[in-house]
């Protein structure tokens, strides 16, 4: 049966029947129900992709996960997935589907393919990876587009995210208090987080009058702990390591109780991100607590507003610290 069947059999013009199944306010709720149960009666289910390309929406948002910098980086990082159930919750709350990806970049019109693809109606991108530039391009002529990661002044594309030179500084600041002199950053310091987390430990490290040793490595796990691993083969170790994440900061620890090294005695530890793991490591992780419920509230709310025509504009989450038995 054609949806111009069910409009006879209801009484009705076939647009009324459209709307009616579409769920539209302009169709009282009695007539609604009705066409709706006589549907279901008839077996009757209009085609969902041609209702949304009349519409020009698809009912569904991407979820992305840029994988430039860590292309062995999987979804299964706490942080990631964590971020993720915020923000699917919210978006199924709202109604929405969605589509879920992990890229790594292929070509510099990766994210062209994904917005101009005609299966989104808006974009969240988790991390900006080395991917900055390709970001400012596109967010320049599609606005639905909202990215948790660093801001720079200037910068187009919206985003939402913790304030990571505060985060760095709090680090800092808290081993500097507990007397430690010999500092390590450890992690990759090239995309904006990290950066931004290493600027504010290393400014405050100088402020007292103190070098910040950098031990830079990608993020897997099993490749930070061989480079701290030989990092202690080849001299004292540090009396505090702040690592760009907590999933870097457990392969430090690991890696210390190797070496015979105690922590927090020798060596104060601090990771950045307060992923649930980091109370139960041992000794418990000190950490810079990034409030995801709070950030993908902001990111959800902001790309809805753009969806919708309407201006919407980057904001940051204040970090804290969360202090546990590590420093």
């Amino acid at each position: 049966m054609k949806l111009a069947d069910l409009a006879v059999l209801a009484g009705v013009s076939t647009a009324t029947v459209s709307r009616a199944l579409a769920g539209h306010s302009s169709v009282n709720t009695k007539t609604r129900d009705r066409i709706r149960a006589l549907a279901r009666e008839h077996d009757v289910r209009p085609n969902q992709l041609a209702r949304n390309l009349r519409m020009k929406n698809t009912g569904a948002i991407g979820l992305v996960l840029p994988l430039g910098h860590a292309r062995t980086q999987h979804l299964t990082d706490p942080f990631f997935l964590t971020l993720l159930g915020f923000l699917a919750d919210l978006l199924v709350e709202r109604g929405y589907d969605i589509l879920l990806s992990r890229v790594i970049p292929d070509a510099d019109d990766w994210l062209e393919r994904v917005v101009d693809s005609g299966r989104i109606d808006g974009l969240l991108l988790v991390g900006q990876s080395d991917q900055f530039a390709v970001i400012e391009r596109v967010a320049q002529r599609y606005r639905p587009l909202v990215v948790w990661g660093a801001h720079r002044d200037g910068q187009h594309h919206l985003t939402i995210g913790s304030d990571n030179v505060a985060g760095g500084r709090m680090a800092a600041e808290r081993v500097i208090a507990g007397g430690r002199k010999r500092l390590m950053f450890v992690g990759d310091p090239a995309p904006p987080e990290f950066a931004d987390r290493l600027a504010g430990f290393a400014a405050a490290a100088g402020e007292a009058g103190l070098a910040c040793e950098v031990l830079a490595t990608p993020m897997m796990p099993e490749i930070v702990h061989a480079a701290v691993a030989e990092r202690l083969g080849q001299g004292p170790a540090p009396d505090a390591i702040f690592a760009a994440s907590d999933v870097a900061a457990m392969s430090v620890l690991r890696a210390l109780a190797e070496a015979g090294i105690d922590v927090p005695g020798t060596t104060a530890v601090v990771g950045y991100d307060d992923v649930t793991l980091a109370a139960h490591t041992s000794p418990s992780l000190t950490t810079i607590r990034q409030d995801l419920a709070i950030g993908a509230g902001l990111m959800v709310d902001r790309l809805l507003k753009r969806i919708a025509g309407e201006p919407a504009e980057s904001a940051i989450v204040p970090p804290s610290l969360i202090a546990r038995q590590s420093a």
